[in-house]
């Protein structure tokens, strides 16, 4: 089998660059989705390594001039192939990360507007990268899994039947992009992410509770969950996952025996997380209110297994619960700060 990934790399012609490109100068990589959860941090991390005028952040959103000031910023509409098109030309982009995407919450309450966003722009980009050779990257998630999938652990390859819009636009895009690899030769390259926790507000996921409790707590002192305590979910903190994707990209193709990976650091419940932040912060409360989201977390894996991922390409998380929780406080209160907002804390 691995015989016969390697003939049909070599027949379809896949690049073969790893760090740099074929003329032996760094890649133009083009992020859709920039002023995401992670689009900011990524063209940052990307930037030290690539150079500040190498890595172009995209988005439809007006940038804050920090956004700005860090590198180029281009307006791209991902349901606009043809501007997508322009800038990939104009720009002479060699990677392409894509993370424009509603997420698992925010997904359920507009349905279609996530089909068009999470599957028509995926369409849109695959196809641009296909047209002109791009390296392409779509990150997943736990949320491609569903209530008949192994939870603990859930390994690699087993059965996927998610029961929201946005997990189930993330299958498709997986399996859409090992398509494309096999049929017409793109090095498509996918992680599933488990929750990825930044100092950044939280953005509309079910695993945003483990970002939202460190605004709410440093601010008021107190948080409402909306989990039960004991929930278990997969975790990685955002220096991570930025490292994983940053590894995962530079790979060579010939130590890949897959195109989609499993990554996570760590699991752990809202009970578990409340009582690493008490070190810090030992009168602060916590209450329990589970709503809708507790049944799309009941439905997700509870610990990834990331083996493969470990085996292929190497991958090693540097960041545990207890580290997380430091970096959190600090970098959220710092933040919060910065924002002119007072803290309890």
């Amino acid at each position: 089998m691995k015989l016969l990934r390697r003939v049909c790399a070599q027949v379809s012609n896949i690049r073969g660059y790893c760090v740099r490109t074929a003329d032996n100068k760094p890649p133009k990589i083009l992020i859709t989705g920039g002023l995401g959860q992670l689009g900011v941090e990524c063209a940052k991390y990307l930037r030290q390594k690539y150079g500040r005028s190498n890595v172009i952040l995209t988005d439809i959103i007006k940038p804050t001039p920090d956004v700005v000031n860090d590198g180029p910023y281009i307006f791209a509409d991902i349901l606009d192939f043809k501007g997508l098109q322009k800038i990939v030309v104009d720009h002479r982009v060699d990677w392409l990360i894509h993370f424009s995407a509603l997420l698992s919450a925010i997904g359920e309450q507009n349905v279609p507007l996530a089909v068009r966003v999470n599957i028509e722009g995926m369409h849109n980009v695959i196809e641009l990268a296909k047209q002109y050779r791009l390296r392409i990257f779509v990150p997943s998630t736990i949320g491609a899994f569903g209530p008949d999938s192994p939870r603990n652990p859930t390994p690699n390859i087993t059965v996927q039947r998610p029961r929201t819009i946005y997990g189930v636009s993330k299958v498709h895009a997986e399996l859409l992009g090992e398509y494309y690899y096999y049929k017409f030769g793109l090095d498509f390259r996918c992680l599933r992410f488990p929750g990825v926790i930044s100092s950044d507000p939280p953005g509309g996921g079910t695993t945003d509770y483990a970002i939202a409790i460190f605004h709410d707590v440093i601010r008021k002192g107190h948080y409402q969950c909306y989990l039960k305590p004991d929930t278990r979910l997969p975790m990685m903190h955002v220096r991570d996952a930025l490292r994983a994707l940053s590894e995962f990209l530079e790979a060579p193709n010939e130590t890949l025996n897959r195109r989609v990976y499993n990554v996570t650091s760590m699991s752990f419940t809202p009970e578990e997380l409340a009582d690493k932040m008490i070190k810090y912060i030992p009168d602060f409360n916590i209450t329990y209110k589970p709503d809708s989201r507790q049944d799309i977390a009941d439905s997700w894996p509870q610990v990834f297994d990331d083996s493969e991922a470990r085996r292929d390409w190497n991958w090693k998380p540097q960041v545990d619960i207890d580290d997380l929780v430091k970096l959190m406080m600090k970098e959220v209160r710092e933040k919060i700060i910065a924002n002119g907002i007072s803290t309890s804390h």
